[in-house]
């Protein structure tokens, strides 16, 4: 995803030429400079990822450049080029930070091969480092298990997103409901995984240290400014940057975003020079941004440029059939966490699962198995040990709805009779759909719970039997 930038510096032209076709034909950015200063002015323009640097130039030492483009530079490649390759000027070389040394006259595949290696090298680095990173969050992998329709929808618009290269995508959902995996799903299924994957949480950095954490800063740009610093955009180069609770963003970051998203270009805090940000930018939140934008909290124009691809994540009351399946997995990771052998969860315990609502979603339904499992004894998870509003829940549930029933005058329901001459079950079945649909004055999710099924279920019956109009 990301084209290579190379500097050759060397007051030769025939080198020049040479090394700018060859390398230009191998599909790198070449610039050239043929002295010390040409060299510096290109270098702090053109902003190369490698330099092929001779040793000794009309105006300067190619000892003292390379002292002056590594410094603050970890990233920057330096290959010295030289005739006199002395053993004592290479040692020293390496020293100052050159990854290689290479003397005159040289093989044009020999330097190709070099600057491969070279960079393969910090690829490999960049995906070690990367993996670890998911190491410490494989947790996040649990928040996307499930089978419901709802679930298989998202996965298909996730791989939409991964394979088409959408370079903004905004995901919405409550909290706990998985927002960043599903970021790092997008970026782990394109063609941009093996470049860096980089979060930031909008909330949690002050107005004023975010923009250098965004867009890093030079030397100088304010006191403490020792050293020039990359920030986010600048580190993920090539890969994708994750920009959580951006409805937390301050106003005026949020301009200087949506100009990075329009022009691809930003500039580091106190710098002139406009860098490249090839990068797929990904926000994410749990605000209704539309009301925000109403308020004059959020950019308009930076709300429409992000929702270009909009990924609305389900809460987990509204997949409640996934729960068994998430709870099985939970259980599995959870036995080879601690090192336990709980072989499942009993029946009564499940239905209190699936009768409370999970105002905090997958990672509230994480914490409760967690919970219980570190303090069962026996072979299943029982309700014993789940927290105590889940397993209260069937109790304040029916309660509640006695008193309802109570207020409203009606008697508790009764056996159903049989008529002597007999009924379709399906008449049954759309009776008491219209009979709890009055009871809530149309809420859903009340007849549903009243029901004992979901509320998909209950929306599918009522088109099914033309009981108004699922909404």
């Amino acid at each position: 995803m990301n084209q290579r930038r190379i500097l050759t510096v060397d007051d030769e032209k025939l080198i020049h030429w040479s090394l700018a076709s060859a390398l230009s034909k191998a599909g790198y950015v070449v610039e050239t400079a043929a002295s010390g200063a040409e060299a510096r002015v290109k270098f702090r323009s053109f902003r190369p990822d490698a330099v092929l640097l001779d040793i000794r130039l009309p105006d300067a030492s190619g000892l003292d450049l390379l002292r002056e483009f590594r410094n603050g530079e970890e990233d920057l490649t330096v290959i010295m080029i030289t005739a006199d390759a002395h053993a004592e000027t290479a040692v020293q070389a390496l020293r100052l930070g050159a990854e290689d040394f290479i003397g005159k006259p040289f093989n044009m595949e020999t330097v190709k091969h070099t600057l491969h290696q070279v960079f393969e090298n910090k690829r490999l680095k960049k995906q070690v480092d990367s993996l670890r990173r998911g190491l410490r969050k494989k947790c996040d992998c649990d928040q996307l298990i499930g089978n419901s329709r709802k679930m298989i929808e998202l996965v298909k618009m996730l791989h939409g997103c991964a394979q088409n290269d959408c370079r903004t995508v905004l995901i919405l959902g409550e909290s706990g409901t998985g927002k960043e995996l599903v970021a790092r799903a997008i970026h782990n299924y394109s063609a941009r995984s093996d470049e860096p994957f980089l979060d930031i949480n909008c909330s949690a950095i002050p107005e004023n240290l975010l923009e250098n954490e965004l867009f890093g800063h030079e030397k100088g740009a304010y006191t403490d400014a020792s050293d020039r610093q990359k920030g986010i955009f600048e580190l993920a180069e090539g890969g994708t940057v994750f920009l959580d609770e951006i409805g937390d963003m301050p106003l005026a970051m949020q301009a200087k975003i949506l100009r990075v998203i329009e022009t691809k270009r930003f500039r580091r805090l106190g710098g002139t020079e406009e860098l490249q940000a090839n990068v797929r930018i990904i926000a994410a939140t749990n605000q209704d941004l539309q009301a925000m934008v109403r308020d004059g909290r959020f950019r308009g124009d930076l709300f429409f440029r992000l929702n270009v691809m909009g990924l609305p994540l389900p809460p987990l009351r509204e997949r409640k059939e996934d729960i068994p399946k998430i709870v099985s997995y939970f259980i599995s990771r959870l036995n080879e966490e601690y090192g336990r052998s709980v072989e499942g969860i009993s029946p009564e315990a499940l239905n209190d699962l699936m009768r409370y609502d999970w105002p905090g979603n997958v990672r509230e339904l994480r914490n409760a198995v967690e919970r219980a499992m570190m303090l069962e004894t026996g072979r299943l998870l029982t309700p014993a040990f789940l927290p105590c509003e889940i397993r209260q829940n069937e109790g304040m549930v029916e309660e509640a709805e006695g008193r309802e029933l109570q207020e409203a005058g009606k008697p508790q329901p009764c056996k159903v009779v049989l008529p002597l001459n007999g009924i379709s079950i399906e008449d049954v079945e759309k009776e008491f759909i219209r009979q709890a649909l009055e009871r809530y004055d149309g809420n859903q999710t009340k007849a549903a719970r009243c029901l004992r099924m979901t509320r998909d279920t209950l929306r599918y019956r009522m088109k099914k039997f033309g009981l108004g109009e699922p909404v």
